[in-house]
């Protein structure tokens, strides 16, 4: 690995990477700000084809109590009023996915939407306008977040410090309150990363092409950024794989002993894979490599945090489901907690629509994920620098100081496509209606590592350098495509519609 101790030009690239890190958190912030909820296209429709008939509805029954045309006409104004407000309502929170988790930290803490005895339960928090969900189970007569209850209760912490000194609310204060707990969640967490990502570029990378294009990557051509402005796991997933990534490089291959490293790797490693369920891959390459290294201060330092993760993922689980499974493997014949019926309809995925049917075929289900409408090349082709990456430092064997890495990589990359891959028809989805493969996203700091050596080598053509920055400006592209609202359609899938090419 190269340092940049000696290096004149490591002051201008530190310099440089500042600039990169305060312009992608600035336009982070700024979307954030600009977060809404409201679906105009839906709200159009609305009032097109359901206004005049509520509208109608509503002077038919005002109409039969005989009031005088004057009084008849102010309470129709105000209906009218009421039902297009109604229709306005916005939130901060933009998807089902989203809210189901927002709905269980309501649930935490708010004391006017606890249930007694069910204290994850969102039975009063989905009654409130728009708070409703498809992304809930039911089971001991109560509504639950589908999702593990873990990073909700991580996000309830500083939202109960919120609510115990001002008195704000999700419900009261959404816009405030939502955003100052993103900030604190995504926004500073993705700087911190990319600061990481800097400093792994100057250790790793042998040019500067490679140490810039890396971290200008990071900051503006993946979908984290895009992400970042709604509660999800994906993000925190990657955060934590970069914290403990760069912990495990350190000790790898600089021959780090000290034990933070070790507390860091551990503890943020098993933080990944209670995150994303095939980052147990990644946790456990982690784990037997840094147990070949440094036996000792491994189980010394690196396991007691990952067992306390471990202990606080199914400790929340058990307090909240009293079961040591997440609800969305309940799923089964006698145990499906989808099964259930809500204001006298069924659950959504007891008959899901549109994309949310899944894939039938796994050969398609593959081609659509590298290269298709939801590819993982296709919407962010700086990922074929990753592989091109992966491939010459494999070739290099073990000449090159960064096969081993390479080989980790490569086969936590594998065994992540292939889960999904293997899944159920129902589960085989590409997330949903969702901007890109967000079950992968979490592999981006890996990536990102992974295509230093291409990089390197392209460093010294002119044309492969332009022909790198291309590939960039068209990741750049997908990610900022869905503007503000992660939860929209790629659009490679959209201009497949549009072609008749797909259906969904």
């Amino acid at each position: 690995m190269s340092t940049c101790e000696s290096d004149p030009q490591a002051q201008a690239r530190k310099t440089a990477y500042l600039l990169f890190i305060a312009l992608s958190v600035g336009a982070m912030l700024g979307r954030l700000m600009a977060v809404d909820s409201v679906d105009r296209a839906a709200l159009e429709k609305y009032r097109k084809d359901r206004l005049p008939a509520e509208l109608a509805e509503a002077r038919k029954q005002l109409e039969a109590k005989s009031l005088p045309p004057a009084e008849l006409q102010e309470q129709l104004n105000a209906k009218e009023k009421e039902l297009r407000r109604r229709a306005a309502l916005m939130r901060p929170f933009l998807s089902a996915n989203d809210r189901s988790r927002w709905a269980a930290v309501r649930a935490l803490v708010e004391q006017d939407m606890r249930v007694g005895g069910a204290p994850y339960a969102i039975d009063r928090v989905i009654e409130d306008p728009n708070w409703d969900t498809i992304d809930k189970v039911m089971h001991d007569g109560h509504f639950y977040s589908s999702k593990p209850p873990l990073l909700s209760t991580l996000v309830a912490g500083p939202y109960w410090i919120i609510y115990r000194l001002t008195g704000a609310t999700l419900g009261t204060h959404p816009y405030a309150v939502g955003r100052t707990l993103l900030v604190l969640i995504n926004v500073l967490p993705l700087g911190i990363a990319l600061m990481l990502l800097a400093r792994f570029a100057e250790r790793m990378a042998q040019t500067d092409f490679a140490r810039l294009f890396v971290v200008a990557a990071g900051a503006f051509g993946t979908f984290l950024t895009t992400f970042a402005v709604v509660l999800n796991n994906h993000v925190v997933a990657a955060v934590c794989a970069t914290i403990s990534l760069y912990a495990a490089v350190r000790i790898w291959l600089e021959g780090e002993r000290r034990l933070r490293y070790f507390v860091l790797a551990g503890l943020f490693g098993a933080l990944t894979a209670a995150d994303e369920l095939p980052a147990l891959a990644f946790f456990a390459a982690v784990s037997l490599v840094l147990l070949c290294k440094a036996p000792r201060q491994t189980l010394l330092a690196y396991f007691p945090p990952s067992l306390i993760v471990a202990a606080a993922f199914f400790g929340t689980n058990w307090i909240a489901h009293q079961s040591l499974r997440p609800p969305y493997m309940h799923r089964s014949e006698g145990d499906n907690w989808y099964q259930y019926e809500y204001k006298g309809k069924p659950g959504y995925w007891q008959n899901p629509q549109g994309i949310d049917r899944g894939e039938k075929s796994r050969a398609a289900y593959l081609v659509h994920m590298l290269v298709g409408h939801h590819g993982i090349f296709s919407l962010t082709p700086i990922w074929l620098l990753s592989a091109i990456g992966l491939c010459i430092a494999l070739g290099r064997g073990r000449r090159g100081a960064f096969w081993q890495l390479a080989w980790l990589i490569g086969a936590v990359s594998v065994v992540c496509v292939a889960f999904y891959l293997l899944r159920p028809q129902t589960d085989r989805n590409y997330g949903g209606t969702t901007s890109g493969l967000r079950w992968v996203f979490w592999l981006t700091p890996m990536w990102l590592l992974g295509m230093i050596p291409a990089l390197d080598a392209m460093a010294s053509r002119k044309f492969l350098r332009g022909l790198a920055l291309v590939l960039l400006a068209l990741s750049v592209f997908s990610a900022s495509y869905p503007t503000w609202n992660p939860w929209t359609h790629p659009w490679l899938m959209n201009l497949l519609q549009s072609l008749g090419w797909v259906q969904y």
